[in-house]
């Protein structure tokens, strides 16, 4: 227990070493501002859903909140060094097509500790920046933990780093979350209803970000705390 406890220290310790460095670094090359974290749950287990707009986006959402995220990520990135540091950093691998039942079992698991979990529900990367069709996957996950659903969107990953392109260039990135959606108020909702409720939920978050993204004359400036 006492190997347990300083290991679990450590990849905590680690945790907030690597999103410090992060935050600075994004911040600085990105100009990246985000609005609406204290719609993030500070005590109990959520699910954040979110718009996938880059390579980045897990580390984008991290600094955004003093609480450790969870997040999915497709089982191919998970090998040699790199799959090392993505489970240090609380990866865990899932098939894209969310398959994956070790992948299912562990978001579970982590959901019912109380944790925060951040999953795409468009299944990849856009194509165009623009928010896509999601997947039903997470409506049976919620059900059964019982976690309230976090939307939220990015935008401008995607022109900083668009999918067949090599290596990020600077530019500009904004966050913006919404108000979640507990269980109390989907329990009459039907899989469908649910991922479609959801999606226009990710889509104003989209909405509104980008209506500050794009204002004309609109100073980047620093991370507003919303």
């Amino acid at each position: 227990m006492d190997f347990m406890a300083a290991w679990f220290d450590f990849k905590a310790l680690w945790y907030r070493l690597v999103r410090s460095f992060c935050c600075l670094a994004i911040t600085v090359y990105f100009r990246f501002r985000y609005e609406g974290q204290h719609y993030v749950p500070d005590v109990g287990g959520a699910l954040l859903l979110s718009s996938h707009q880059s390579l980045l986006d897990p580390v984008l959402l991290a600094i955004t909140h003093r609480r450790p995220f969870h997040y999915l990520a497709r089982k191919s990135l998970f090998v040699g060094p790199i799959g090392t540091l993505l489970r240090s950093l609380n990866g865990i691998p899932i098939d894209q097509d969310g398959s994956g039942i070790s992948g299912l079992k562990e978001t579970l698991r982590q959901l019912k500790r109380r944790e925060i979990v951040l999953i795409f529900p468009e299944g990849t990367r856009t194509p165009n920046g623009q928010v896509q069709t999601l997947k039903p996957g997470f409506a049976a996950l919620a059900r059964r933990c019982k976690v309230p659903l976090v939307p939220v969107a990015i935008v401008g990953a995607y022109d900083c780093w668009p999918r067949r392109q090599r290596f990020p260039r600077p530019g500009r990135i904004r966050v913006q979350y919404g108000p979640p959606f507990t269980p109390e108020e989907f329990a009459d909702y039907d899989d469908q209803q649910l991922v479609d409720e959801m999606e226009r939920r990710i889509r104003v978050c989209h909405e509104q970000a980008a209506a500050k993204h794009f204002q004309p004359g609109g100073a980047p400036g620093w991370r507003r705390r919303g």
